[in-house]
């Protein structure tokens, strides 16, 4: 029998990839909240890949309990996440999908655009993603990708605080804000990856992302969460973010 694959969280998006896993003919072993890690480690000691598919307020957690077995197969999804994440857990070298699709409880998957993937386990997950009918791009260094990624949902979330409405007219109606609000972000990314950003070339790059899916809204349940965790890295990086600290003052309590 082929190596299971371990999926850490069955959410929308853990569903989603392990329906695609046994399209694939995959034993798939889902940890829940109900279980263990430690104790699904003893009954899968070699998995051919354990995925995080926790949300971002748990993915620390999840990374500190991970056995050391695990480490050279995990494969990691979440918003917000950069390589120091997982680097300070000794985690040296993840499968990491920066992911460009979106399940709903209640609707269908929808797809923006293929979602780059990166990783000693990138061909296991393409594989399962091409059963669904999804796509994906194989990348050396998925970094500018994952900033591409968080600088979306955030802007998205924190620009809907104050306009509500969709992406689209965000792009089109509330341009200045939505530059505002990337360059700060972007400065926090950077400052958070240590690496250059090139500005300009995200923010065109977040043009078109936004157009692609122009009805898809901006505000989530998660918006106040994000700005908080943004505001809490521009803090302990010393940064001034005046946007991000006036729409905190202005729209949430």
């Amino acid at each position: 029998m082929r190596s299971p694959i371990v999926i850490i969280g069955l959410g929308q998006l853990g569903a989603v990839f392990a329906h695609g896993f046994l399209r694939t003919g995959r034993p798939v072993m889902p940890v829940t909240r109900e279980l263990s890690i430690r104790e699904t480690a003893v009954e899968v000691p070699r998995p051919d890949l354990a995925l995080v598919a926790v949300g971002e307020a748990d993915l620390e957690a999840v990374l500190s309990e991970l056995p050391d077995a695990w480490r050279d197969r995990i494969g990691l999804l979440q918003n917000e996440m950069l390589p120091p994440d997982w680097e300070k857990h000794d985690i040296v070298e993840p499968t990491v999908i920066a992911v460009w699709f979106e399940k709903k409880r209640t609707t269908g998957i929808t797809e923006i655009f293929p979602s780059p993937v990166a990783g000693p386990r990138a061909n296991l997950v393409s594989e399962a993603l091409a059963t669904l009918g999804l796509h994906t791009r194989h990348v050396d260094d998925i970094t500018d990708d994952l900033i591409l990624k968080n600088l979306y949902i955030l802007v998205a979330n924190i620009a809907g605080l104050e306009t509500g409405g969709t992406v689209g007219a965000l792009w089109t109606e509330h341009n200045g804000l939505v530059s505002a609000l990337s360059e700060e972000i972007l400065q926090i990314q950077s400052a958070l990856a240590a690496r250059q950003v090139d500005v300009a070339g995200m923010i065109e790059a977040l043009g078109d992302t936004f157009l692609a899916d122009p009805d898809h809204g901006t505000r989530g349940r998660s918006a106040p969460a994000r700005l908080a965790r943004a505001l809490a890295h521009a803090n302990r990086l010393g940064l001034g973010v005046p946007e991000l600290r006036r729409i905190a003052t202005d729209h949430t309590a």
